[in-house]
């Protein structure tokens, strides 16, 4: 359909080769996600006034926009209008913006009601508490964040990073396997390279944020479309590239590797397409980095296809594949390697796909149904060879470890949305997922030697080949019972082939907002999770049989409960508070007197292979008070504050109350960052952003070094299962660097240096048994570490 643009207010006047750029968006009902044609964009706080009307379609094209951080008013009648800041528009690419108004409460024909909008709001409209949006800028903007959307959230309140090796985030005490990674409304395998079976997180991310739309990141008491996930969800999407004109990007950074990406239009249905393509740079260079002097070889291919409209309805395709390894010889790594050992070569490839097709259809002027089917995959391998009485005239060099995991995974999803008025909304729908795993694994530790060649025999912990599906159907819906009071309420509903076991989760959420100025919201969730694959399948020998003993756990059992205040400080400011409390029941435990529970799991690359015949009958806790102190980006800088006080709880088998890995007691950030504007025409930006980190120390299970010694491998005092605590971590963050606006062309550059623990804090990474010297060592996380990028726009 031909695209018409109505301008409502000239342009007063413009200057001769002055520097502009273009924002362009879609407008849309929030509750009905139907467009809103002649919804009305302004653009604020310019000498010239400039403003435009959306088409039929609900887009829009606002040019001859100054260049830098714009504001810009979207209003329509009868709905509450909003302010957007911080809207970056650049010589180089068009600034893309899409808006979602909500409906008066009482529908007004001829006046308009003004509100702000920020990140503090999710974008999924049926969110109560414990929820924030997210977009690209915010993943590449702060100091030591690698462009990582997990190493982004361990920003925020109640988030915490075990390590800096890796990505992993622990939410409010919970292990980082209780997290849900969700991409355009489909759940996905953990998407990082380098990631093993059952993770979530990964040495390097293998999502690209140029890529990115805004996105969510809730933390607690989900609304009723979530579910198989206790800890947390992320809720991606890829942005659509530009309908109007082609535009390319050039990339090259340290951790993010030599990217290019290339965007435009395709068809005469507003469709588009955007695809994208890393390469690690460190393997160009054949260089170590991130805690290891082996060098990481990975490279990711993204992309989505938007088809447009057309009277079937939006058809996008989209998808992410990529692959990594790595090789350690004992020869070439150091005893402070955080990967690797000195007395073995071992070597680590892994692989990670998602493709999607995602169909939307509006039903009349107030519904739309939404289906997207996708299929998946991860697999990870990993053999090592180790060096037996290593250095001495006996030495020689046996297979010690191997594994083989792939996993598959096909998903259907649909849902049906209908905004039954102004002050009701409701949706429904099911996820189908079917899963494939094959895998197989092999270890000798701890193993005897029952054939007699001198070694421990090579035990196989896991040999599977197995197919399971989990049902998830759900309903959901929001009710506005005054103009003050909102009510989310919802049903979810999970159901697994494995062990037929079938949990209805009731979902809440109440939110009450006293004035413009003041939001108090409670949020209730019942949350349910199966215990990590690999603890699943595990093998046990059973009167020299090989029997699956863990088959037959069920869900691990969690609710939440959270009440929360919101206050708008001031314009650009806004403070939150939220106080928490999570019980945990059902986890796995060993059958008789023991200190293992499976919530403590999930930090590392593995899962401890000897924990059989498990059965539901572990607890666990979490309870803290959060507070966040943000100041938006305006008026040339941004400020964000959050703090987390925090216990996190466990019990085992034998009834003793016992700290988890992952409670650090308290986590605050500070993160800072302020723009200059520079040049002739204040157009070029020169930056700087800082972030400080403190947190408590993990807790740990000390070394029992003399049966260490005895065994020769490391044996844990599980008497004493994390009863001993690191040293409080600290970490200082500082970056800087120039954008640079072309003067003649639609072009632009940025570079930028990040100096990563500028201070070299030895921040421990854990105590281990070393083999070669029979002593405990002491490993510290990375040390001072620069980061660098370049990026080139046209």
């Amino acid at each position: 359909m031909r695209k018409i643009t109505f301008v409502f207010i000239i342009v007063l006047g413009y200057i001769a080769n002055a520097q502009t750029g273009i924002i362009k968006g879609l407008v849309v009902d929030k509750q009905s996600e139907s467009p809103l044609p002649g919804a009305t964009i302004e653009l604020l706080n310019v000498e010239q006034a400039i403003g435009v009307i959306t088409d039929i379609d609900g887009y829009f094209t606002l040019e001859n926009v100054p260049l830098g951080r714009q504001m810009i008013r979207v209003s329509y009648i009868g709905f509450e209008s909003i302010t957007i800041p911080n809207i970056v528009v650049t010589s180089g690419k068009d600034a893309a913006v899409n808006v979602a108004l909500i409906e008066a409460f009482d529908r007004l024909d001829e006046v308009i009601i003004t509100s702000e909008t920020g990140k503090a709001q999710a974008i999924n409209k049926l969110t109560s508490v414990s929820a924030r949006q997210f977009g690209v800028e915010e993943v590449t903007r702060f100091s030591g964040g690698r462009s990582d959307v997990g190493r982004l959230a361990a920003n925020f309140a109640g988030v915490s990073s075990p390590d800096d090796s890796r990505n992993d985030i622990v939410i409010r005490g919970n292990s980082p396997v209780g997290l849900l990674w969700r991409l355009e409304g489909v759940p996905i395998p953990s998407p990082n390279h380098y990631s093993t079976l059952g993770t979530t997180g990964g040495p390097v991310s293998a999502l690209n944020p140029n890529l990115l739309k805004n996105s969510d990141f809730i933390t607690s008491a989900f609304p009723a479309e979530y579910g198989n996930a206790i800890g947390g969800v992320f809720d991606l999407g890829f942005r659509k590239g530009n309908i109007d004109d082609y535009e390319y990007t050039g990339q090259v950074g340290i951790f993010t590797g030599v990217e290019a990406m290339a965007e435009g239009p395709l068809g005469k249905n507003n469709g588009s397409f955007l695809v994208a393509g890393r390469y690690s740079l460190v393997s160009l260079l054949g260089i170590g980095a991130g805690g290891t002097s082996a060098t990481p070889n990975y490279y990711d291919v993204s992309f989505n296809v938007d088809f447009g409209k057309s009277k079937l309805g939006n058809f996008s395709l989209f998808g992410i594949i990529g692959f990594s390894d790595i090789e350690f010889l004992g020869d070439d790594i150091d005893e402070d390697d955080l990967f690797a050992a000195e007395d073995e070569n071992s070597k680590a490839d892994s692989g990670f796909g998602v493709i999607g097709l995602k169909h939307q259809i509006n039903i009349g002027s107030s519904s739309f149904l939404r289906t997207t089917v996708a299929g998946s995959f991860a697999t990870n391998e990993f053999r090592a060879d180790r060096f037996i009485e290593k250095n001495t005239p006996q030495e020689r060099i046996i297979k010690y470890t191997e594994a083989d995991n792939t996993e598959s995974r096909f998903t259907f999803s649909t849902l049906f949305n209908s905004k039954l008025s102004s002050k009701s909304t409701l949706r429904t729908g099911v996820l189908v997922e079917n899963f494939g795993i094959e895998s197989i694994a092999r270890d000798r530790t701890k193993q005897p030697d029952n054939d007699g060649d001198g070694d421990p025999d090579l035990f196989t912990f896991t040999d599977i080949d197995e197919n399971l599906s989990i049902i998830q159907p759900y309903i959901q819906g929001q009710f506005r019972l005054t103009e003050k009071l909102t009510l989310n309420a919802g049903l979810h509903g999970q159901y697994s082939t494995l062990n037929e076991q079938f949990v209805f989760e009731p979902r809440a959420g109440l939110s009450y907002k006293v004035n413009q100025n003041h939001r108090f919201s409670f949020g209730y969730g019942l949350h349910h999770q199966p215990v990590p694959l690999p603890l699943l399948f595990l093998n046990e020998d059973v009167n020299g049989e090989l029997v699956q003993t863990n088959l037959d756990l069920d869900f691990v059992r969690s609710n939440h409960y959270v009440l929360g205040y919101d206050v708008r400080i001031s314009k650009g400011w806004r403070g939150k508070v939220e106080v928490y409390y999570q019980d945990v029941s059902k986890a796995a435990v060993e059958p008789f007197s023991s200190s293992y529970s499976s919530l403590t799991e999930g930090a590392d690359f593995g899962f401890e292979n000897d924990r059989v015949s498990l059965v539901n009958e572990g607890t666990g806790f979490n309870q803290g008070i959060e507070l966040t102190l943000e100041k938006f980006f305006s008026d040339g800088y941004y400020g964000l504050l959050t703090t987390s006080l925090f216990e996190s709880k466990y019990e085992g088998s034998d009834g003793i109350e016992r700290n988890t890995p992952f409670n650090n007691g308290y986590v605050a950030n500070l993160l800072a960052g302020k723009e200059f504007t520079i040049g002739k025409t204040k157009k070029d930006v020169l930056f700087f952003d800082t972030k400080l980190t403190v947190s408590g120390g993990r807790y740990f299970t000390p070394v029992n070094l003399e049966a260490s010694q005895s065994a020769g491998f490391q044996v844990l005092r599980e008497d004493l299962a994390f009863s001993e605590q690191n040293d409080a971590y600290f970490r200082w963050d500082v970056k800087f660097g120039y954008k640079i606006n072309s003067k003649s062309k639609k072009r632009s550059h940025q570079f930028y240096v990040d100096l990563q623990n500028v201070t070299n804090n030895e921040n421990i990474f854990t105590r281990r048994y070393n083999r070669l010297t029979n002593q405990v060592d002491q490993v510290d996380q990375i040390g001072f570490f620069p980061d660098f990028g370049y990026r080139f726009q046209f």
